[in-house]
């Protein structure tokens, strides 16, 4: 019999080249009850990351950075043919752009490498052959004609489809002749016994009967790649995964799981299955909505802090709800106990909200505010470039009072450089006969608002400037303070609607509103 099954793992065992040993380290790395914290988030690299990935990665990255444990990124890529170029790479670059890098991973490395499911086929092998040696596992020779005939026969029956375990019983010769006959097997695991009941730390107790309702599972495909079912459990005990915590979609099939870690003999994780993100309407989020990849909202100016903190504030897990929880105060906040089995209802246009309140505690900081002055300049440059008539408007200085006043006002500083802002940047075609549709008395008006600037280090403040603009229209006979306004905003700005006057005043500085003013009077 040992030949035999030395004979079956080489005709399902992969080349060597796409796998390799694992050293003393690697295989010695198990879980037991006194082991350091230690999670996984574990995607399969088919597509770039979307919300729901980033947010099954955000709780295991603030569980394990509140337990000084160990937060691991692990690619799922056994299913070659469903991978998408580049997919991996942008996982790993989204985890690091929103401020929860992985302590081990592909990019990083670790003890417990390779973190690629694709790189660890020699693991899987191993696993199999001790549950084949013991009984727990055997070979199936059924076609993938047959199989899709027992389904389609269950669903004609409006039966759930399932595997008969046809294979289940073949003696040590029916094998062997197989096995002469050339097709490589699959191996599928025997689901025999009563399920092992669990207590998930979301979802309490829980026991599914899988024996019951499903055929036995396939656990190493014929091409040497394991499923899901047996790689997550060989790589969570060879990698000391403490707790997993993945979506409630696997809480039905970790029953199945447990079954796997009793054969093989090993101590399983705790498990925590996270409700579900949803749409604000209750759908599911889908690929197919453009903007559930982060990449979109980095892409949109969208501050980290405010995607990780309207993820979790949908949801549970903390005391109380509220706005602004910035990454350290929901390390601190964090609670497992707290989450809920309630699905959790995302809605993005709160985000915009979000966002706003995360770049006021950007600006409220030094070190930070020089940082986005400088994103800004860049942002001007790049948006206006041979159209900025005068280059000191990227001055440091003047870009940091733009961004000092306008703050709480904007949600994104790409606002900044929107067309309701292109005032700040470029002066606007304005002349004397648009100014005259709003005022007759243009000439008036400028020339006693010019000599509220008068003098070379005239020092600008709102509530003086409301004052004396207040004084500007009250001595003009039949004009309204509203119109005086109106046609202040138009000549500086070239726009009928925006920040108040006093504000642009100020944001502009005297010497710019003189040059702005005088340019209008002499069109």
């Amino acid at each position: 019999m040992a030949v035999l099954l030395k004979r079956l793992l080489q005709s399902v065992r992969p080349p060597a080249a796409l796998g390799r040993p694992m050293g003393p380290r690697e295989a010695s790395l198990g879980t037991d009850p006194g082991a350091a914290v230690r999670v996984r988030f574990a995607p399969s690299p088919t597509g770039f990351l979307h919300l729901g990935g980033l947010r099954t990665a955000l709780y295991n990255y603030i569980f394990a950075k509140k337990h000084q444990g160990s937060f691991i990124l692990r690619l799922e890529d056994t299913d070659q043919t469903r991978l998408v170029p580049g997919a991996a790479e942008n996982i790993e670059d989204m985890l690091e752009w929103a401020g929860i890098p992985p302590d081990e991973s592909p990019r990083r490395g670790g003890p417990a490498g390779p973190y690629q499911q694709s790189q660890r086929l020699e693991l899987y092998a191993q696993a199999t052959e001790a549950l084949l040696e013991s009984g727990a596992a055997y070979p199936c020779f059924c076609s993938p004609q047959r199989l899709e005939l027992l389904k389609k026969e269950a669903l004609r029956n409006h039966q759930t489809p399932r595997y008969d375990n046809r294979c289940r019983n073949l003696s040590q010769g029916q094998v062997a002749q197989k096995l002469a006959q050339g097709p490589k097997p699959a191996i599928r695991f025997r689901l025999e016994g009563e399920a092992p009941a669990f207590q998930d730390l979301v979802y309490g107790w829980n026991r599914h009967e899988v024996a019951h309702v499903e055929g036995d599972p396939v656990i190493l495909k014929s091409d040497g790649f394991p499923t899901y079912h047996l790689a997550c459990v060989v790589d969570d005990h060879h990698m000391g995964i403490s707790h997993v915590l993945r979506g409630s979609e696997w809480l039905v099939s970790t029953s199945k799981h447990l079954l796997l870690y009793q054969a093989l003999g090993w101590q399983p994780p705790r498990f925590a299955h996270l409700p579900l993100l949803l749409n604000r309407d209750g759908s599911k989020l889908s690929k197919r909505q453009g903007d559930i990849f982060v990449e979109h909202f980095v892409a949109a100016d969208f501050l980290p802090d405010a995607l990780l903190d309207i993820i979790t504030n949908c949801g549970s897990g903390f005391a109380e709800n509220q706005m602004g929880r910035t990454l350290p105060e929901l390390i601190t906040q964090f609670d497992l106990t707290r989450i809920t089995c309630h699905s959790a209802l995302l809605d993005l246009e709160k985000l915009p909200e979000f966002n706003r309140l995360h770049l006021c505690r950007l600006v409220s900081n030094e070190t930070q505010r020089c940082q986005l002055v400088g994103k800004l300049q860049a942002l001007v440059e790049e948006t206006f470039g041979s159209q900025l008539q005068d280059r000191e408007v990227l001055d440091p200085a003047y870009v940091e009072r733009i961004i000092l006043l306008r703050q709480g006002h904007i949600c994104r500083l790409q606002d900044l450089v929107s067309p309701a802002h292109s005032y700040l940047w470029t002066r606007p075609a304005v002349g004397l006969v648009q100014l005259g549709t709003i005022s007759e008395k243009v000439d008036v008006i400028a020339k006693r608002v010019l000599g509220l600037l008068e003098g070379p280090g005239t020092s600008l403040t709102q509530d003086m400037l409301n004052s004396e603009l207040r004084k500007v229209s009250e001595g003009l006979e039949g004009t309204k303070h509203s119109t005086v306004m109106r046609l202040l905003r138009v000549a500086l700005s070239g726009q009928l609607q925006g920040p108040p006057v006093a504000e642009m005043m100020v944001s502009l500085g005297a010497k710019e509103v003189r040059e702005r003013i005088q340019k209008v009077l002499s069109s």
